[in-house]
């Protein structure tokens, strides 16, 4: 008999304990990757959403056989070698067009719950901070264009170890940085993947599954899962 997994994609309850720090991913957890493209709507049409999944998809995929092949190079790269790809797989042929793209890429939009809930989190004493894959310079770009510089101790990418996520190492610089151990840190990612690695280093972990998207089949598996950041600070009893 085949066994069915059946997952609730939107609030999961969550037994979350002794949280001392909320550690965020950046990319699709608090800024929207899609919103390049949908600025660009002007240009691209109705390419405008093919070509975002096709760039997130690459960008995604080309950090993972970076890592695999010892070819790190930082993320702006790597999000412009995604880009081109999918440029060239759409038969667009716009240098200015994609001149713009990679310059909104630097000041994603932030979700619209975002700074509500940091703040409510800084509010009730809880530290919060963001660890990415993303480039420094890109991810300062994105915080001070949402606004929310302030309400984050720390922004940690792995440009300092030179390695993507999930490797343990990325998760690891939280620990290192915040002084508080793991099973203390509670992290949020978009991203199934980066949910699973962050559990499976041992990390409280919350799934921000925006799009009701499939549950991942690796080792670990996420403590709850939110439809938005929105539900974090009940998960967190405040």
């Amino acid at each position: 008999m085949i066994k069915t997994l059946t997952i609730k994609t939107t609030d999961m309850p969550s037994p979350l304990n002794s949280i001392e720090a909320c550690v965020f991913d950046a990319y699709g957890t608090l800024f929207d990757v899609a919103s390049a493209a949908n600025h660009c709507r002007d240009d691209l049409g109705e390419l405008a959403q093919p070509l975002s999944d096709l760039w997130r998809t690459r960008q995604v995929e080309y950090s993972w056989l970076r890592s695999l092949m010892q070819e790190y190079t930082d993320f702006w790269q790597v999000t412009g070698d995604a880009l081109d790809f999918a440029l060239a797989s759409l038969n667009i042929d716009n240098p200015a067009l994609r001149d713009r793209l990679m310059d909104i890429y630097k000041r994603l939009d932030a979700y619209p719950e975002v700074p509500e809930v940091l703040s409510t989190l800084n509010n009730n004493g809880i530290r919060c901070a963001i660890l990415s894959n993303g480039s420094p310079d890109m991810l300062a770009s994105a915080v001070d264009n949402a606004g929310i510089a302030s309400s984050l101790e720390a922004i940690l990418s792995v440009d300092e170890i030179g390695i993507y996520k999930p490797h343990p190492d990325v998760y690891q610089m939280a620990v290192d940085k915040l002084g508080v151990k793991r099973e203390n840190i509670c992290f949020m990612s978009s991203n199934g993947w980066d949910a699973a690695g962050a559990a499976s280093f041992g990390f409280q972990v919350l799934w921000v599954n925006r799009f009701s998207a499939e549950q991942e089949r690796l080792p670990a598996e996420p403590t709850g899962i939110l439809s938005s950041l929105r539900g974090l600070p009940d998960k967190l009893g405040l």
